[in-house]
């Protein structure tokens, strides 16, 4: 039987900056997470660990894919050179095309390097050229795309005193990279509110394969030293490699944020200087979670569960969490009167631990045998501060287990800040645990030799747009269905589920949330959803309205947050699912990446039409078509249509785009929108009637001389600029109806001057076999039947006949006069033709229409196998493209 899910409703609760909308039945909530101090539970740190003690590797050399690495966006690598002349030689002679590796054989791209996913940037800094140029040129390196001023350390205010950037060996005597090795302690914080970052580096330190892919050891203060130092952190599915010169903020001679308890050790101080880097500044890392530094460091996905809460499986989910060398940590509420207050049983409030074992221990009491849940902890203090309840060292229990399993454990009594517990124990005492799952890709050759277990994973790269694909949750039914959707197959269960259920962990990022918000950008409010789908579901690509409105999911995010990333562990039967990722609100715009984990193999694809185009098949909209088989009722309409032509082309018997833009003006103006306009500052939307009075005589100059002016004084343009200011000096400092600074409104979107130059240069192109730049009258006539089904298309999604259709509505309307695209086409052309409102003008809808069916057109020609492959040559595809 169908059911309707159930309307979402909210409600409020407030606790100190924490915003949270509690869950109900099947409903969407809301939560909203406040950067600030106070909000301390819900960024609580804690301690990951793993344990590890296998030889460091940081990268590894490889030839590049050229299938899979884009060489142009390759950077050279200089050779290792032992004296000047040999140097010089290396620059002169670069060593053949590499791309880096970590140690998992992941590629290693340069920020801002083009498939890096990162701001595209002009200069692309490569570590190893840059340091050989320094020691070339006897310099220090200084970063010209992180310099040492105000705006690489505040975006929102100037700093509230003098801060000096020095060197280390301006700082400390006898700078080093590394003090005696690395550890947690290298890790204090200092000004910045960026407890979580500090709290995910001392988690990196405990294990030493993944610290050397993020601190890379080929650098130091001794050998080769030039200033120059580099970090490597992962961003949404790629490993970036992040440049930064050795000049740190410093107060009074101090360091100002984060460093090491050893004041000649910087390698902390130069990792956060790296990360602000990646992140626009160091302002942009106040405030954060533990998780979303521990991602960065290792590409894991991040789970959190409140022990007062915990799921019934816990034990479980730890468990194959230790056999999946996942990172995790557990911490206790601190106590708000007391800095580290410590427990009669000898926890510590407020502070990490680490836990390096969960496992089942064999247990014979006096009439009574079997197998107790146990966990180790490790206080990373490295000192006495231990649990001293049950199963703590020496205690009196632990008789009751065989020596021969105290071995396979390696138990030990000394004083080194590691204990057992018992499962329940670790419950009653504990409040909070974290898991970092880490990705298949992160477990070493060795260590699934040894018998750890990979997670199977899933990625994939989305974007919400405006009016396109930004549908919002399931309580906005008639817009949710247009979100992006994935259905991923889960085949078998988990081998040791006597329920025969999967389990599945999906996680859910926006992307570049956090570099952004210099421009003012938060992070989006997100969740997503989770369907079940049957054989004959999968034949609809994507699910439409009524799916949505007659199922109800079968899980979902716990609630939508504005977090950097949401993530769920779910146990479901094995079958096809629907996931739908959202923001909480329609129209919202971001990037996203979805990652599915699951212990069993998944397979996971987007839920999407496939591209193509043929005949209308909307019913609604052939009626009221021209019949090309029928063309007896028509000859009258041919005949006059003949003689417009004729009237218009003149002797040459051909129109060109300008004489086709005078016919569609006349023929179609009542189609067209009236205009909208902006002021340049405001953004007031306004209606300006069609022809309506002409802008003040040298305002649009006015625009430019304002921006230009000052640039280009001395110059043989000042004349230019100053043109408009001199009809009117007054105007640069009044302001008057309608503008801003005397400047008359600036028209931004449609204009009331018909069809644009572009759509009817790209119809001729369309029609234009020959590409002679002129169409014939069989071309022109078969245009305007094509038109005429576009405007009757438009027609049936305007009915209010405003000229402009919803951009929710452009892929009904497409499909409607037969086109079939997929999300990402989409999202293109509303990036390309939709307004500020998410709106497409009619004139709009005719240049999506006709430049999707000239480069199909284009591609078929080429695909002449019907294979959905296409060869061009360089200048081909040049000419094709330009002249389309």
């Amino acid at each position: 039987m169908l059911t309707k899910e159930s309307d979402y409703s909210r409600t409020s609760t407030l606790a100190a900056d924490t915003y949270v909308f509690q869950v109900e039945s099947d409903v969407c909530t809301k939560a909203d997470i406040r950067d600030t101090e106070n909000a301390a539970k819900l960024r609580r740190t804690a301690c990951l660990t793993g344990s590890l003690s296998i030889e460091a590797l940081y990268y590894n050399l490889a030839p590049i894919d050229a299938d899979s690495v884009d060489s142009k966006s390759v950077q050279l690598d200089s050779c290792d050179v032992k004296c000047e002349k040999q140097l010089s030689e290396a620059v002169k002679k670069p060593p053949p095309l590499v791309r880096k590796r970590t140690f998992d054989g992941q590629l290693i791209y340069k920020l801002g390097e083009k498939g890096s996913g990162t701001r595209v940037q002009a200069d692309i800094q490569d570590f190893e050229s840059i340091r050989s140029m320094c020691l070339a040129n006897g310099s220090l390196f200084e970063d010209p795309l992180f310099p040492a001023n105000n705006e690489s350390l505040l975006f929102s205010q100037r700093p509230d005193r003098h801060i000096e950037w020095m060197r280390p060996h301006e700082i400390a005597d006898d700078p080093q990279f590394f003090v005696e090795g690395y550890s947690r302690f290298d890790v204090q914080q200092g000004e910045l509110g960026d407890c979580w970052l500090l709290a995910a580096t001392a988690n990196l330190t405990q294990d030493p394969n993944l610290f050397f892919r993020v601190v890379p050891p080929d650098q130091s203060f001794e050998e080769s030293y030039a200033g120059i130092f580099h970090f490597c952190f992962w961003q949404y599915g790629k490993w970036i490699d992040v440049v930064v010169d050795d000049r740190l903020p410093t107060y009074r001679g101090e360091l100002m944020y984060m460093h090491s308890t050893e004041k000649n050790e910087f390698w902390s101080a130069l990792l956060e200087k790296a990360y602000a880097k990646l992140h626009g500044s160091y302002e942009a890392l106040k405030g954060g979670t533990t998780c979303e530094g521990m991602e960065d460091f290792t590409g894991g996905v991040t789970e959190w569960y409140d022990l007062k809460e915990a799921p019934p499986n816990l034990f479980n989910i730890l468990h194959k969490a230790v056999d999946r060398n996942s990172l995790m940590g557990c911490s206790l509420e601190p106590d708000p009167n007391v800095l580290e207050a410590e427990t009669p049983q000898g926890l510590i409030r407020g502070h990490a631990y680490s836990i390096t074992k969960v496992c089942l221990l064999d247990i014979a009491v006096p009439n009574r045998q079997g197998k107790i849940p146990m966990i180790r902890m490790r206080n990373p203090w490295g000192n006495e501060a231990e649990w001293n309840g049950p199963w703590s060292d020496s205690s009196p229990e632990w008789r009751y287990i065989p020596e021969d399993q105290k071995q396979e454990i390696g138990l030990t009594f000394d004083r080194d800040g590691e204990f057992w517990m018992s499962f329940q124990d670790f419950l009653n005492h504990f409040d909070r645990v974290e898991i970092c799952n880490l990705s298949p890709d992160s477990l070493t050759e060795e260590q699934q030799n040894s018998g750890k277990r990979r997670w199977e994973m899933s990625m994939f790269e989305g974007e919400w747009t405006q009016g396109v694909t930004a549908g919002g949750c399931r309580n906005f039914l008639d817009t949710f269905w247009h979100n992006p959707q994935y259905v991923i197959t889960l085949a078998d269960p988990d081998e040791d589920d006597d329920d025969g259920k999967c389990t599945v962990i999906v996680a859910l990022m926006q992307k570049n949330r956090r570099s952004k918000r210099n421009m003012g950008m938060e992070c989006l409010t997100i969740g997503f959803a989770i369907y079940h789908l049957t054989e004959d579901d999968l034949h609809t690509r994507p699910q439409g309205v009524n799916f949505f409105k007659y199922r109800a999911s079968v899980g979902r995010s716990p609630h939508f947050i504005n977090t950097r990333e949401v993530c769920a562990r779910f146990k479901l039967p094995p079958g096809h699912y629907l996931i739908v990722p959202s923001t909480f609100d329609p129209n919202e715009e971001g990037e996203f990446v979805i990652r599915v984990f699951s212990e069993t193999q998944n397979n996971m694809e987007e839920n999407d039409d496939h591209v193509g185009y043929g005949s209308p098949t909307d019913d609604k909209v052939l009626p009221n078509l021209p019949n090309p088989m029928d063309p007896r009722p028509n000859e009258g309409h041919n005949e006059s249509l003949l003689k417009l032509f004729k009237s218009i082309a003149g002797p040459d018997m051909e129109v060109d785009w300008m004489e086709l833009k005078r016919i569609l003006d006349h023929s179609m103006k009542d189609d067209l929108p009236k205009s909208t306009s902006y002021t340049p500052y405001n953004y007031n939307v306004q209606n300006a009637d069609v022809g309506g009075g002409a802008p003040a005589e040298g305002g649009g100059l006015n625009i430019l001389a304002l921006i230009c002016g000052p640039f280009c004084k001395g110059t043989p343009f000042e004349s230019i600029f100053s043109e408009g200011n001199e009809q009117n000096p007054s105007n640069a400092n009044q302001t008057k109806p309608g503008g801003y600074m005397g400047l008359p409104p600036v028209i931004m979107e449609e204009s009331s001057n018909g069809f644009s130059k572009d759509v009817c240069r790209s119809m001729v192109a369309m029609m234009d076999v020959d590409q002679s730049g002129k169409l014939g009258f069989e071309e022109f006539e078969a245009l305007l039947t094509d038109i005429a089904k576009w405007k009757a298309v438009f027609k049936l999604y305007d009915p209010e006949q405003t000229g402009r259709i919803d951009g929710f509505k452009l892929r009904d309307a497409l499909n409607s006069a037969g086109y079939h695209l997929n999300n990402r086409i989409l999202n293109a052309l509303a990036h390309r033709y939709g307004s500020r409102d998410g709106k497409i003008s009619f004139d709009d809808f005719l240049m999506c229409a006709v430049k999707i069916r000239t480069y199909i057109d284009i591609f078929k020609q080429r695909d002449t196998e019907n294979k959905d492959v296409a060869t061009f040559s360089m200048d081909e595809w040049i000419e094709k493209t330009i002249y389309s």
